[in-house]
């Protein structure tokens, strides 16, 4: 899975790991973090690896892959869940911040799908990661929700085309959840007390709920599901407040 090390990453390598997966997490700078959660997978018992690649780039891609193949020689599930972005109003972007987010968030996980699909067999499942603002105008999250509402039309094509080959596509778009990644949030946006603050469900977001749904997602009682992006956000998008 692509960005593994911290936040929701690590959650979903965790389940997946405990429900039997064997876990190969990609990350691209943060090595201490990348090594804890190999060290924290290996203390319970979780055979796993890490492997370092920039996704957002052609040959990250295609060095990952070619890593999997030598080590495993199969991928029976991939999780692309690395993301980037900058926060900032439309007038102050550039096309440099556009590619940069793109690349990562949209092209990426597109050719890692198409080049992960080489190695799937007939019941191999993709999950891409997505946020609610692929669908809702959030303050400074242009070109992130722009990408993101592009990895949800990747996952609808991709589950048409790789669905001949009985590989499931499908994403799940998780709301605001208290990991590292709201720190690239600006203060004055006041997404902390958003991820802070009870959800129609009564309770916060964790990373565990978004890992649980991935996790099912990866089962035989999710075979019929194809396409979808399935919202984790305790029914937060629900109301306007």
């Amino acid at each position: 899975m692509t960005g593994g090390s911290r936040g929701i990453g690590r959650a979903i390598a965790l389940e997946l790991g405990k429900r039997g997966a064997t876990v190969a997490i990609n990350y691209l700078k943060n090595h201490d973090a990348a090594k804890a959660t190999i060290e924290e997978l290996e203390a319970q018992g979780i055979e796993c690896t890490r492997i370092m690649a920039n996704v957002g780039e052609e040959a990250g891609v295609e060095s990952l892959v070619a890593k999997i193949e030598t080590q495993f020689g199969r991928l029976d599930i991939l999780v692309n869940n690395a993301a980037s972005g900058v926060m900032r109003p439309v007038g102050e972007l550039t096309a440099k911040h556009w590619d940069w987010t793109m690349d990562i968030n949209a092209r990426g996980p597109w050719l890692l799908s198409v080049a992960a699909a080489r190695l799937m067999p007939e019941g191999g499942r993709i999950i891409n990661l997505s946020s609610p603002g692929a669908g809702h105008v959030l303050p400074a999250y242009f070109v992130v929700g722009v990408s993101k509402a592009a990895i949800e039309a990747v996952t609808r094509y991709l589950a048409v085309e790789l669905g001949a080959k009985g590989i499931s596509v499908n994403t799940v778009s998780a709301g605001f959840v208290m990991t590292d990644a709201i720190d690239a949030f600006p203060d004055e946006l006041g997404v902390r007390e958003i991820a802070r603050r009870p959800t129609p469900a009564g309770r916060v977001i964790t990373p565990a709920d978004v890992a649980n749904v991935v996790a099912m997602l990866c089962g035989d009682d999710a075979e019929m599901i194809r396409g979808q992006a399935i919202v984790v956000d305790g029914g937060e998008t629900l109301l306007h407040r």
